[in-house]
């Protein structure tokens, strides 16, 4: 029986439970983001924290309530105030347990839930192992008709998490979201200095957008500004606070590298702004190396693009630079630009745009294994001795960022090779061509 969705924009799922079942866990790994901390002390009390879940051919609303503490005098007050509120306009309720320990929390907040027992998925955390799977049986007794096991910090079962999740929202009761209900596209400005990263900013916080608000920077949070720009609402990231040598041996580029190390983890897409006169430099390869291994995406700016664009064939001979030297950032869009005049802005957004959908694109898994299939048949994998590499089947596990798990037959030894191979080809014929991605292996 799926559910109706009564109300304007996406559907509602929240995620709740007692501490440390791994909501939180869970939650990073649906938007794909730690934008939820995960934190061991139980009943921390914290507002509801909200992101944006694409299933592929539907999105959702996901909040993760925080825990719900019972001690000796109840729920805490505050805690089930905002909890329960969220509950009352949930369209799908995600309670989560844990298989490797049940406590009298869960029993109390299971028969609280029993009130929105036509709304539940009871989810089994932390199902690693064979026996654990079987264990998942014995949580039917709490009476909710559907139940499924995972575990969120491997991403075993998530497919069949999703599937349910398909299975009991109606989606088809959706009605029409105001672009605004998307989730803010977080961007970030990186470069050496003078690379015209300030000129930039001003340009979008002053001159060109209408600024929605400006939002002061914390320990955690390194943002500066929120701006609309033709109806999508962005977030720039503040890169500016690189500390300057106070002491003899301090050295002024470890800072730097490790401020723009700490931006990018907040960021969807960094803006690596170049210098068009002068190029790329050594400290530009180390943020372009962790914005790939963040999983990141990335649109390289070439910025003071007016003072060089007459200089015949200049733009080729800069790609060909490019891709050699940063041959790690080969997908990433490059996009000529003068923060001055405004040159290029528009095309800078609509790159930023595409790269932003493509880390928040997912890929079926019925999709994917027939593609695989294909691309085995096309060109297989290489012999070892005794036998050949096999790909039995993958699953995407997360997206933005965009991870792959391919399950083969024999781990060690798989070829480097085979294994560019097949991503090349996710890029090009599965919609990631302009981002990085992961393909884990795993044997089985």
């Amino acid at each position: 029986m799926s559910i109706q969705n009564n109300k304007k924009g996406l559907p509602v799922v929240a995620v709740v439970g007692r501490p440390n079942v791994g909501k939180s866990t869970l939650f990073n790994r649906l938007v794909g983001k730690r934008q939820s901390i995960t934190d061991s002390t139980p009943g921390v009390t914290r507002d509801p924290v909200e992101g944006i879940y694409d299933l592929g051919h539907h999105k959702v609303k996901l909040i993760d309530t925080g825990g719900f503490k019972v001690d000796q005098t109840g729920l805490d007050e505050q805690v089930t105030n905002k909890s329960l509120s969220v509950l009352e306009g949930a369209d799908l309720i995600v309670f989560l347990m844990d298989v490797t320990e049940t406590t009298g929390e869960d029993e109390a907040f299971a028969k609280i839930l029993r009130k929105y027992s036509d709304k539940i998925l009871l989810v089994v955390n932390k199902v690693d192992s064979e026996k654990r799977e079987a264990d998942v049986w014995n949580y039917y007794s709490y009476g909710f008709d559907n139940v499924v096991g995972v575990s969120a910090a491997h991403g075993i079962g998530i497919s069949e998490f999703i599937d349910k999740l398909e299975e009991l929202i109606d989606f088809e009761a959706e009605r029409a979201v105001d672009e605004i209900a998307e989730p803010d596209i977080r961007i970030a400005l990186l470069g050496k200095p003078n690379t015209g990263k300030s000129t930039l900013i001003n340009r979008l916080l002053e001159k060109d957008v209408a600024i929605v608000s400006d939002i002061p920077g914390t320990t955690r949070d390194v943002i500066e500004g929120r701006f609309k720009y033709k109806h999508k609402v962005y977030r720039v990231l503040d890169t500016a606070g690189i500390r300057k040598k106070k002491k003899v041996g301090e050295n002024v580029e470890y800072y730097s590298v490790n401020r723009a190390i700490k931006t990018i983890e907040h960021s969807d897409v960094v803006l690596l702004m170049i210098d068009a006169v002068e190029g790329l430099g050594d400290q530009d390869k180390k943020i372009a190396t962790q914005i790939v291994k963040k999983g990141c995406g990335v649109v390289l700016v070439l910025n003071k693009w007016d003072m060089v664009k007459e200089i015949p064939n200049q733009m080729e001979a800069i790609q060909d630079r490019t891709k050699f030297l940063f041959p790690v950032l080969s997908f990433a869009p490059l996009v000529p630009l003068s923060a001055v005049t405004g040159e290029g802005v528009d095309n800078l957004f609509k790159q930023v745009y595409k790269v932003w959908n493509q880390l928040n694109h997912r890929v079926d898994t019925s999709t994917l294994n027939s593609a695989l299939k294909r691309w085995v048949e096309r060109t297989e994998p290489p012999r070892f001795k005794g036998g050949r590499y096999k790909i039995l089947y993958g699953t995407q596990v997360s997206s933005n960022p965009v991870k792959f798990i391919l399950f083969i037959n024999k781990k060690r030894g798989f070829p480097e090779s085979y294994l560019q191979y097949i991503k090349n080809n996710i890029r090009s014929e599965l919609g990631f061509s302009s981002i990085p991605l992961e393909v884990e292996l795993k044997e089985r």
